[in-house]
């Protein structure tokens, strides 16, 4: 292939091929390990990358008009922890003009996560309510189902169609003939009632039955590969210097003080936060009372994150400066962690470098200086890598270990930041002057909204406990009626 036809592929995705195992390995997974069938399918993806240019693709050379819209975006993860890639059916239109700017957009798309995610399984979403024939477009749908079974090897999990019209029945029974019978096992056609058995309701917007409060805009990305260079942490400022330890105490006794009363069932949490002034210097340890959880959680195999994508700060107005990251450690392990920043002169992030025990939660402080504002371009990144038990937890261990581990076995985490005008949003916000102001509406919300789910729980073991004792029921009268049957039987055989 490469003899006949070098001209026809980028010189880039060669070079990849004979480098990356992984991608070789995807190819032959998805053919079956069929090598000849393996082959075709890597020529035919490299001519059709070659095509689209897909190693240069990026914002700048797309309309900005096409990620405004919010048609494609990437948001939330599904039960099994894939992250979802949502088609908003509703907000495409036919038009020849534009289809090859939208084909190269769904590529941009998957490229990016692709590198960024080492080709990580997606779950695809279309979601189509709210629309009717007008949005059919049987070229641009083969399209993408060309991009996961001809281009994209082993990239898919499962195709989530929601809310389907039926008036759009036979235009889908075309689509299954493009789909081999392995992609056809991935389509889930779902509705409000049962679609959380694939997504759960914290990644589902609220005309699907869930409560996730996401709205796509545009700027920045929803998720992006951090070209802006990131730091460990904002500078030490005058402003730090004089924050003292006793300071910070206060804020975390009010913080925990303030969620246990809104909160008196939930359990506290087993949290150790390390302060640093810097990276050299002595740490303190402070457990926290019990901080008030996000409504969504990444769930990661090495550490639980919550939120899961945002942090909330507030405009000048609003005075919002602070924000809490929850970790939770979820192996047996000592987890090493590391938070970046985009933006490092505005924020500080206490603790930057630390470690979190087998079991136990540790909360992060990231804070706004004085002055600073925050931007929907801030990101954070969380780097998280497993420990061996012997290794020590002190800044020089920390050190030398960030240096020893390898990329591969590094878990990446990222967290954008969303400025919020005048209502507070359910996420781990702490406001400055928070405790001294009455709960706000949301706050009240997400304190009904945990008792109700508390009390359906409870419900929802009373109502199994009752299934059970009803089929022991039943099974002992059947029990009982084929004892007397039988005991009838023996009567009436002794007087025959």
């Amino acid at each position: 292939y490469l003899l006949d036809k070098s001209d026809k592929y980028d010189s880039r995705d060669v070079e990849k091929l004979q480098q990356d195992d992984k991608w070789v390995e995807n190819y032959l997974i998805w053919r079956h390990d069929v090598v000849d069938d393996t082959l075709k399918m890597i020529d035919e993806s490299f001519q059709w990358r070659k095509e689209y240019t897909v190693n240069d693709l990026s914002e700048s050379v797309l309309p900005k008009w096409l990620f405004e819209i919010g048609a494609l975006f990437l948001h939330g993860y599904d039960k099994e922890g894939y992250k979802l890639f949502w088609f908003k059916v509703k907000h495409h239109t036919r038009d020849p003009k534009q289809q090859l700017d939208k084909k190269k957009l769904v590529a941009f798309w998957l490229e990016h996560y692709a590198k960024r995610d080492h080709g990580k399984p997606l779950t695809v979403v279309f979601d189509m309510a709210e629309t009717g024939i007008s949005h059919i477009d049987l070229d641009f749908v083969r399209f993408i189902v060309n991009c996961f079974t001809d281009y994209y090897p082993n990239f898919l999990t499962k195709i989530v169609i929601f809310e389907m019209p039926w008036i759009m029945n036979a235009a889908f029974k075309i689509v299954k003939g493009w789909l081999g019978p392995d992609a056809i096992s991935m389509l889930k056609f779902t509705n409000k009632s049962d679609i959380q058995e694939y997504i759960s309701g914290e990644y589902l917007p609220p005309h699907m039955g869930g409560t996730d409060s996401f709205k796509y805009s545009y700027p920045p990305l929803v998720d992006d590969d951090f070209q802006t260079p990131l730091c460990e942490n904002g500078p030490i400022t005058n402003e730090d210097e004089h924050e003292s330890k006793e300071e910070l105490d206060a804020d975390t006794k009010e913080t925990g003080e303030l969620n246990e009363a809104q909160n008196p069932n939930q359990k506290k949490m087993n949290s150790i936060e390390h302060i640093s002034k810097s990276e050299e210097t002595d740490k303190t340890e402070v457990k926290p009372k019990n901080a008030k959880k996000a409504l969504t959680t990444f769930k990661g195999p090495l550490l639980h994150i919550s939120p899961a994508e945002e942090l909330y700060f507030g405009s000048k107005e609003t005075g919002e400066k602070k924000c809490l990251i929850v970790l939770t450690n979820v192996t047996k392990n000592v987890v090493a962690f590391k938070v970046r920043t985009t933006a490092p002169e505005k924020y500080r992030v206490k603790p930057s470098n630390s470690s979190c025990e087998p079991g136990t939660s540790l909360d992060i402080i990231v804070s706004l200086h004085g002055g600073f504002s925050a931007s929907l371009q801030d990101r954070f990144l969380i780097m998280a890598a497993e420990m061996d038990q012997s290794s020590g937890a002190g800044a020089p261990e920390l050190t030398q270990f960030w240096k020893d581990v390898p990329r591969t076995k590094v878990m990446e985490h990222r967290l954008r930041c969303h400025v919020i005008e005048s209502s507070k949003p359910s996420s781990l916000t702490l406001k400055d002057n928070a405790f001294n102001v009455p709960a706000k509406t949301n706050e009240d919300l997400h304190i009904q909204l945990t008792r109700l789910l508390q009390i359906n729980k409870r419900l929802d073991e009373q109502m199994n406990r009752c299934l059970w004792f009803q089929q022991l029921s039943v099974v002992l009268s059947l029990l009982s009626v084929t004892v007397s049957a039988f005991c009838f039987y023996l009567a009436y055989a002794q007087r025959s």
